[in-house]
């Protein structure tokens, strides 16, 4: 296209940007119409991609990391005929694809849920780490950023992070259009300040005037030119811009214009042109699946191993038998045991050092590519990123999160190390799978489990050493568990996992010494929860004791309660759980302190016996 084209094609973007958010009554146009120029340009003339083949591994990737511009978005997809007008006016409707943020659920085209700001570019430098290390695919990825969400330190995580790795595919395109939400950005229209901060952590900056075309044209070709680092294009913008009435104008912010009709009228009126992106270049298949033979590694029953020791044996044994496995660590590899992997398999192994934010957007960029990511930090310093968890969900991306160092059971280190909040965080996840393994052959078993799921799935990983209790061919359904204990004179029921599971077994042994027969089960599958078992031990039992080494809020407790949802009586039930602060000390001292011991169980339990009866 030439000049005048890219012109009038940014003109449509913004008549359409304004249209679909007076159908709806509500969107971003203001935002839409800053960027409009950038996207027109990026469409017609730096935009590699088959819109009829969206999984093309030659697609250049393009995210929208101010996904509240997405007006902006699906007036582009129009542009290009991937969706008709009639869709367009959808926009925010009940049943249509055109979310009010997209998400890759309803678009192919959609790389990454977006809206939560400050995720796009790190999601961004995780595709385009696997376009660089694993793909060695020539495709580009662009994404586009609002100004705003540069106060956010993910952002910064990802610019570090991009730069260390030399992704010169990567651009981010930012649309500094000087308006936040309630008034200014910090930097408003200083693009010389977002250029400094850019260049301190090793980018390729140019500064541009997001208006010009011709501009951004040679811009975006300069970015396509530059190696050895990613490059930043900052575009100096208006939020408005073409429609004096509201053009840089502050409490505009999320609203239709007051006036749409007069704003189409003011912008040249409706268009229909069309612009085919530019074909990818030819590539081979994204990679080769090879089905090897897993050769996990196994354990004699009563040995002694950690889970996490299990964990990081058998993802190294899962890397050599698939092929798309890929692991990450924030620089806790040899506490996670992801080092075993490293070691084994160093092109698919990822440092991504103290930044999880980063870790599990780069997770969820390899996801996208159709690469099985394992990322592992403790068990505490996942809660961090949490919001990058929960968007993962929103995206459907599948993604294995590892956490170790749960619980008190970590010992002196102190509460700052101890994951305590993680089985009530991951459980909240929408579609999510939660696991908890108490010994290493479970583990191992698990761990090839879960790349075969869907949705985010998390494992929680012990840091001492345990007896091993289950055979090496025992099979670990998901929602299920495991009966350790049992017989026809049992009394109560002890529900634990991971570390508690060893301490309730000493507990049963110490009240059968005492004529009190308890069955103890292994609820290993936290989410899905093996409702069935639950609830016959309830009925043949009576009583319910849950015992979890993490807060009474969300965890296990909380999951077993899940399985009398449907109306029946809840059984009695009895929860041990960490409640209070813990110091310092050791693992055993830290599970007495915390009332979850072999010695507590079995004290509750005479109490629960006792009661029971005298009721």
């Amino acid at each position: 296209m030439n000049t005048a084209e890219l012109v009038d094609l940014a003109q449509q973007l913004r008549v359409d940007s304004v249209r679909a958010s007076a159908a709806a009554g509500s969107g971003h146009p203001t935002s839409s119409m800053s960027a409009a120029d950038v996207m027109a340009v990026l469409l017609a003339h730096h935009l590699r991609y088959d819109f009829d083949r969206p999984a093309h591994p030659g697609n250049d990737r393009l995210i929208l990391s101010k996904g509240h511009a997405s007006p902006l978005l699906y007036s582009a997809y129009k542009a290009a005929g991937a969706i008709d007008d009639g869709e367009l006016v959808t926009f925010r409707k009940l049943g249509s694809r055109l979310e009010g943020h997209p998400t890759p659920r309803r678009l192919p085209w959609v790389e990454t849920a977006t809206g939560s700001l400050g995720q796009g570019l790190p999601v961004g430098v995780g595709v385009a780490l696997a376009g660089k290390r694993l793909d060695r695919a020539g495709y580009r990825v662009w994404v586009i950023c609002g100004d705003s969400e540069l106060a956010e330190g993910s952002v910064w995580e990802a610019a570090e992070h991009a730069a260390f790795e030399h992704l010169d595919n990567l651009t981010a395109v930012v649309d500094v259009n000087r308006l936040g939400q309630r008034g200014p950005t910090r930097h408003g229209h200083d693009l010389d300040a977002y250029a400094r901060r850019f260049q301190a952590f090793g980018w390729h900056t140019i500064q541009v005037d997001g208006h010009d075309v011709d501009a951004v044209d040679r811009a975006l070709g300069e970015a396509r030119s530059t190696t050895g680092q990613p490059t930043a294009v900052l575009a100096r913008t208006l939020k408005g811009k073409g429609v004096a009435s509201v053009e840089d104008r502050e409490g505009l912010h999320g609203k239709p214009l007051p006036d749409a009709e007069e704003a189409v009228a003011e912008l040249g009126g409706r268009r229909d042109r069309r612009v085919r992106a530019h074909e990818p270049s030819a590539t081979r298949t994204l990679h080769s699946v090879p089905t090897g033979r897993l050769e996990a590694p196994r354990w004699e029953k009563g040995e002694e191993v950690a889970t996490r020791d299990a964990y990081g044996e058998a993802l190294a044994a899962l890397g050599g038998a698939r092929a798309d496995v890929v692991a990450l660590d924030g620089e806790v590899g040899d506490s996670t045991r992801a080092e075993f992997f490293a070691e084994e398999h160093p092109d698919r192994y990822f440092e991504c050092y103290i930044a999880e934010q980063q870790m599990v957007a780069a997770a969820v960029g390899f996801a996208t590519r159709g690469w099985v990511p394992y990322a592992a930090t403790f068990a505490a310093f996942l809660t961090r990123a949490h919001d990058f968890v929960r968007m993962a969900a929103v995206s459907g991306a599948g993604v294995n999160l590892v956490g170790s160092h749960a619980g008190v059971a970590v010992g002196q280190d102190g509460p700052s190390q101890m994951g305590l909040e993680d089985l009530a965080m991951m459980r909240s996840v929408y579609g999510s799978t939660v696991l908890y393994p108490c010994d290493a052959n479970q583990t191992a078993r698990l761990v090839a489990t879960m790349a075969g799921l869907d949705g985010v799935r998390y494992l929680r990983t012990s840091r001492g050493e345990a007896p091993v209790l289950y055979g090496p061919d025992e099979e670990f359904p998901v929602g299920g568990s495991k009966v350790l204990r049992s017989g026809p004179h049992d009394r109560l029921t002890v529900v634990a996992a991971g570390v508690t599971v060893h301490e309730a077994l000493a507990a049963a042994d110490v009240l059968e010494g005492e004529g009190i027969a308890i069955r103890v089960v292994d609820l290993y599958s936290v989410k899905p929860v093996d409702r069935e078992t639950l609830r016959r031990a309830a009925e043949e039992t009576g009583c319910l004791l849950t015992v979890e080494d993490h807060h009474e809020e969300g965890g296990i407790g909380d999951a077993v309660l899940d399985a009398f949802t449907d109306g029946r009586p809840v059984p009695r039930l009895v929860r041990l759980a960490v409640r209070t602060m813990p110091g310092s000390a050791s693992p055993d001292q830290q599970l007495h302190a915390a009332g979850i011991d072999a010695a507590s169980i079995a004290a509750a339990g005479k109490l629960l016996v006792e009661e029971a009866v005298v009721r």
